[in-house]
């Protein structure tokens, strides 16, 4: 049985994937993230992230891209924890 947890992509550890639930910020930051591949239903793997609240590294569609800590905060994604 999976259980399915919700984080944002800030708080996900380095190697973890899931599926972006909501977005929580403006036409702004929805149009920006739409812009490199982020969208709301879409599949995300966290690459990596920086000590102290620097860039997150994340692959979507096949395209690795990096954001902001501050954007990262405000994306939700559900997490498989079954292993």
């Amino acid at each position: 049985m999976s259980q399915k947890v919700q984080l944002t992509l800030a708080q996900m550890r380095a190697g973890q994937s899931g599926t972006i639930v909501a977005i929580f910020g403006g036409r702004g930051l929805t149009r920006r993230l739409e812009a490199v591949g982020i969208r709301v239903g879409g599949k995300v793997t966290k690459i990596s992230s920086t000590l102290f609240r620097g860039p997150v590294t994340l692959r979507a569609n096949h395209t690795q891209v990096a954001i902001g800590y501050g954007m990262a905060n405000k994306i939700l994604v559900e997490v498989d924890t079954s292993s």
